[in-house]
């Protein structure tokens, strides 16, 4: 039997949606064939994250070769020489072994990977029901000083302002009723 190449699954959302919450239920449905792109980063490994699982660990100058040779489909500069991004050949072999590959990545990578992959990619916006909403989410972690908070809303603002540059959103105001629809969404596109 001759395997069936798989398909490209692109999450974007501001922080304090439930993406993360959403993408974890998702990849336990195991008729949908779905597997985490492997993301690179020149920062060190945390507590036991190894190279090639959890992230490919490259240092800051490897990173810019590769970026200098287009080897990435998105890739960021968070802080100064710390980089995080997304390189197509991991992308295109997990694809060849017919897995279905999530990417969870903000919203230009999201636009820039649904612009190589086109109707081969479904780009999936998560979005809170509001800002407000999304507000007493942050504040309810318990996790962010108030200042933090407001940068996150503000970040929001600026990604929820490109949640028509994809294929659906998915407003996550009850979390099962948003799982269910991200699966549907998800299981039609796969043809499930």
């Amino acid at each position: 039997m001759i395997q069936k190449k798989g398909k490209v699954i692109i999450f974007s959302a501001p922080s304090g949606t439930g993406k993360s919450t959403i993408i974890n239920w998702l990849m336990q449905h195991e008729e949908l064939r779905l597997a985490f792109s492997i993301s690179c980063t020149s920062r060190p490994p945390r507590g036991s994250e190894r190279h090639g699982v959890e992230y490919f660990f490259l240092s800051a100058d490897e990173f810019k070769e590769r970026i200098a040779n287009d080897e990435f489909l998105e890739y960021e500069e968070v802080y100064t020489d710390r980089f995080y991004g997304t390189l197509k050949a991991q992308v295109e072999k997990q694809l060849e072994a017919g897995e279905n590959v999530v990417l969870d990545v903000d919203v230009k990578g999201g636009c820039n990977i649904k612009r190589v992959y086109g109707d081969k990619a479904l780009s999936l916006f998560i979005q809170p029901p509001s800002v407000d909403e999304l507000r007493r989410r942050l504040s309810g972690r318990g996790t962010d000083s108030p200042e933090v908070i407001d940068q996150r809303i503000a970040r929001a603002e600026f990604e929820l302002s490109f949640a028509d540059k994809f294929d659906r959103i998915v407003v996550n105001d009850v979390l099962e009723e948003a799982e269910q629809e991200a699966y549907r969404i998800i299981s039609d596109f796969l043809e499930v």
